[in-house]
């Protein structure tokens, strides 16, 4: 099977896409503030994003791989509910105070989806493993 998805490429660095994210929470401050927006959505979003980002980094210091399956499969949960604890703390507020809570998601999903796209681009151009 040849194409793009069976192609071993190295895994992407955390680094430029994390401190993209973190440009756009930085950047997202100055909208919030001449916006008028709920500054409580902002600093939730920060919150989340510092908190994700830092459970992120103590993961990738743990060893993985076929011959330490026990901590493989620690690193796959956690990262799991990482994702599932920033949603249901993000439902939980937006039920809670819907302007807070919703302004907190769109900046959160702007930080991820950034980060997302910037860690695909980077593994799609780099070298093939060979």
């Amino acid at each position: 099977m040849n194409g793009v998805f069976s192609t071993p490429r190295p895994v992407p660095g955390r680094r430029i896409p994390a401190l993209a994210g973190a440009a756009v929470i930085v950047l997202a401050l100055p909208v919030f503030l001449v916006g008028g927006f709920a500054l409580g959505g902002w600093a939730l979003a920060a919150v989340l994003w510092l908190a994700g980002e830092a459970l992120g980094l103590w993961l990738a210091r743990i060893p993985t791989g076929a011959d330490r399956l026990r901590q493989s499969g620690m690193v796959a949960i956690a990262t799991a509910f990482r994702g599932i604890g920033v949603m249901v703390v993000l439902l939980v507020v937006t039920i809670a105070n819907r302007g807070v809570g919703i302004s907190a998601l769109v900046v959160y999903a702007l930080a991820y989806s950034l980060t997302l796209v910037i860690s695909l681009l980077e593994y799609f151009t780099s070298e093939k493993i060979r």
